[in-house]
């Protein structure tokens, strides 16, 4: 029962926070706020990848040459750099990753 409560408790919470935005539309946030929220998506993106690049196996540190996620992450970081373009990014970063998994011999066959 402990678990339905907690359930329901955080979508009470964040149905009131999301439908705030749309109860009062003329509530502007001050230009200190507006410029930190600009940075929440590049934060939330980092904190999602960079434990996978880090940790492949969910363990272990792995900052070594043999680690095909850390190669492919930094070098989607330079072509992103290089391009500024979010297909080049994508695609660049993708076709990395595969290359490096066969050239290292990480990919199951």
């Amino acid at each position: 029962m402990h678990i339905w409560l907690l359930i329901l408790g955080m979508a009470a919470i964040t149905f009131a926070i999301r439908y705030s935005l749309f109860a009062w539309p003329e509530l502007r946030f001050p230009p200190l706020v507006r410029q930190g929220l600009h940075y929440v998506p590049t934060a939330v993106l980092t904190a999602i990848v960079v434990p996978g690049m880090l940790l492949p196996d969910g363990e272990h540190l792995a900052l070594s040459a043999d680690n095909a996620y850390l190669l492919a992450g930094l070098a989607t970081i330079l072509i992103a750099a290089l391009t500024r373009h979010l297909l080049a990014t994508i695609l660049g970063g993708l076709l990395s990753f595969f290359l490096l998994r066969w050239a290292l011999g990480q990919l199951p066959l």
